[in-house]
């Protein structure tokens, strides 16, 4: 006779099996280029600039943006780019009394600013306008004693700085898909000694093993509850079930995963939302609920 943690798993690998398309990521990076010439950047300029995470892919010097009618916001700090300058001089030489052509090479740097840190210049492609949504804000805000944000190309939470990082809200296709992703990694900085606390965050879990696998079903679950405080469930559930899709194997081998990553979800969740230590029982996890 099945036990329960295997009933409840059966039950969530069914619903894993039911044709949902693979999880993708829900941002874009594309090539960085200048506004001014259309050219893209090259070399080490694309990692510099798409390590960003800006929904635009245009940049353009403070001189340029002036050029094309409007400014740089005030406030915004610039990002740098290199360049080769490369100067031909001639130069004699003192043992034939000849002058021949030399080189020289010098790195350089310039600054940049990314076309959403401006105002007045219109963009050549279709900008996307994701709109924040109140009650996600709320939420976000909210949070007791969060972790420090970054602006980034990937989605991540690093607990040895407590850093979370994640690419701007125009990056996304979608507002709602935006806030997912900020509640998973939100979900994974809960894990911080100073926060619920979690067995294995702060070590190195290669992908892959139980300790990740556990921590990632943890993630996705506390955003999904998140989400659905936030009202946006219907808009991102397709997504959630096929990222816990990849996780599925993982799930036929262990049938109390599953419970015990809901529970932990529940605590991480209820600590975003603000509830008190004696409300979330930060003690350990409690296999005793009810199925």
């Amino acid at each position: 006779m099945p036990t329960p943690y295997e009933v409840v798993t059966e039950s969530i690998i069914k619903q894993l099996e039911s044709g949902v398309a693979p999880w993708r990521k829900p941002w874009r990076t594309e090539m960085p280029a200048n506004l001014a010439s259309k050219k893209e950047y090259r070399g080490i300029n694309v990692f510099l600039l798409a390590s960003l995470g800006y929904g635009s892919r245009y940049w353009l010097t403070y001189r340029q943006a002036q050029t094309l009618g409007g400014s740089v916001r005030k406030g915004e700090h610039g990002s740098k780019v290199v360049f080769w300058k490369i100067d031909e001089y001639r130069k004699e030489d003192k043992e034939t009394g000849e002058t021949e052509n030399r080189k020289s090479i010098l790195l350089r740097y310039y600054t940049v600013f990314n076309l959403e840190q401006c105002e007045g210049i219109k963009s050549p492609e279709p900008t996307r306008i994701i709109a924040p949504l109140g009650q996600c804000e709320t939420i976000v805000n909210s949070m007791p004693n969060p972790p420090s944000f970054e602006q980034d190309s990937r989605a991540f939470y690093r607990p040895s700085t407590d850093t979370l990082g994640v690419p701007a809200r125009s990056a996304f296709d979608s507002a709602e898909e935006f806030y997912s992703t900020l509640f998973h990694e939100l979900t994974h900085s809960t894990g911080h000694p100073s926060r619920v606390g979690r067995e294995g965050i702060m070590e190195h879990n290669p992908f892959g093993s139980e300790d990740y696998s556990k921590e990632e079903l943890v993630a996705e679950m506390g955003a999904a509850m998140l989400c659905g405080v936030a009202g946006i469930q219907s808009r991102t559930l397709d997504n959630s079930a096929s990222y816990l899709q990849s996780w599925i194997n993982r799930l036929r081998s262990d049938s109390r995963l599953i419970v015990s990553a809901a529970s932990q979800a529940q605590k991480a969740a209820d600590y975003i939302l603000g509830k008190t230590a004696a409300e979330i029982d930060t003690k350990g996890e409690d296999h005793r609920e009810t199925l």
